[in-house]
């Protein structure tokens, strides 16, 4: 808050309380859920307590902590200045990832770099890259931003990493990184012909992409997905594994795989819906505890349906509170900050926290198909945890850094 007794060039901001509140409480129940998940089971009993997974989750939230104390230090006006070499260096950082021999591979997609001691998921700091470049570019004039020349620069920012994590292959990540972009040009002041076209270019695809998918025969799909993103869209749909023509044979596998992929998302919502008002009670919840919520996904994607089982509707709708606090407070900071600069950083982290917190909480209760979004702070993960925070202390920056009024 400012002080009144001091002149305006003396007047200092402090940090925003409510940011800190609502950021500290989401690490906290991120850390109680993920031990919840993990030490219901017998095998987690015979891991050392420093590699326990809550254990390492603490060390990403200190280390996230202590990045986005050092983001805070400068004024997000100096940090502008070097985003184009964060976002290159991150971009050779997206081609490395899908090379074989760097990029890891798991599950069937190349998305991380093994340092031994932690695996690097580029695509997580391809969203801060995005973020702050594009502010930087779309804080000119916007006389420029008129010109077709200038729209497409500013629209080549994102196709770039959006094209590289598409690649690796990982459909939501790269969709977390357009969400943002709209979001940036429509408050950059971009002409809304462009956007128009833009959004419009966008539905098409998507459009002929789902069709493409659910409709058409497989030598005749022009748009490509990987095997499993397809699955996904088919279970999403509730559409039959198996062609018109399939024999019995044929039908009887193609249920079987369509029972199997459609397992996870299903076991998600009976955690979510059979934990009541209430909730069974911390580690009490009996879809994690007897395995039905699979082990290898309860305490990442699907940490929201453990959480939900255990807290209820009411533990629910805190976590919910908790977020619309960090959003709010985000809103609250672009709507008080004078330079475009600092509106732009603000709307960008403000669309990209959404854009988590609504896919991965839908994908947990079938609003919208599973695509591996982390939910932010909550998920285990050490390259989102970090992010997020370094998102959250981008916010605060531009709260600091603000001109005096």
């Amino acid at each position: 808050m400012f002080d009144a007794t001091l002149p305006s060039q003396q007047r200092k901001i402090r940090p925003d309380g409510l940011l800190l509140f609502g950021l500290l409480a989401l690490m906290v129940l991120g850390a109680a859920f993920i031990y919840s998940a993990r030490a219901a089971h017998e095998a987690s009993a015979l891991i050392a307590w420093h590699k326990q997974l809550h254990f390492r989750q603490i060390i990403w939230y200190g280390i996230g902590t202590l990045a986005a104390i050092i983001v805070c230090l400068k004024d997000y006006r100096t940090l502008a200045r070097w985003s184009l070499v964060f976002y290159w260096a991150t971009t050779l950082l997206l081609v490395a990832v899908i090379i074989p021999g760097i990029g890891a591979m798991r599950y069937g997609a190349r998305r991380w770099i093994d340092l031994g001691f932690f695996q690097l998921q580029p695509s997580e700091l391809a969203k801060l890259a995005v973020i702050l470049a594009l502010a930087q570019f779309l804080s000119r004039p916007q006389e420029e931003l008129r010109e077709p020349r200038t729209l497409l620069k500013a629209f080549g920012l994102i196709a770039l990493p959006f094209l590289l994590v598409l690649k690796e292959p990982d459909l939501g990540s790269a969709l977390m990184l357009a969400a943002p972009g709209l979001a940036m040009f429509y408050v950059g002041g971009v002409p809304p012909r462009f956007l128009k076209r833009l959004i419009g270019g966008g539905a098409i695809f998507a459009l002929l992409l789902v069709a493409s998918v659910l409709f058409a025969p497989p030598k005749w799909q022009v748009l490509k997905l990987e095997d499993y993103q397809k699955r996904r869209l088919l279970v999403y749909f509730g559409m039959n594994y198996a062609p018109a023509n399939a024999t019995p044979a044929e039908r009887s596998r193609a249920l079987a795989d369509q029972r199997r992929d459609s397992y996870n998302v299903e076991q998600a919502m009976i955690s979510v819906g059979s934990g009541g008002l209430t909730g069974k009670g911390w580690r009490q919840g009996t879809q994690n505890a007897l395995g039905y919520l699979p082990r290898g996904v309860a305490h990442n994607d699907f940490i929201f349906s453990v959480m939900a089982e255990e807290s209820g509707f009411v533990g629910s709708l805190i976590v919910l509170a908790l977020y619309a606090t960090v959003l709010f407070v985000g809103i609250r900071i672009a709507s008080q900050t004078r330079d475009r600069l600092g509106k732009l950083l603000a709307v960008g982290v403000v669309t990209l926290l959404f854009s988590h917190v609504f896919v991965n909480i839908g994908m947990n209760i079938r609003l919208v198909p599973v695509t591996g979004v982390p939910l932010p702070l909550l998920s285990y993960g050490g390259s989102s945890v970090i992010c997020s925070l370094v998102a959250a202390g981008l916010l605060q920056n531009v709260h600091l850094h603000q001109k005096s009024i």
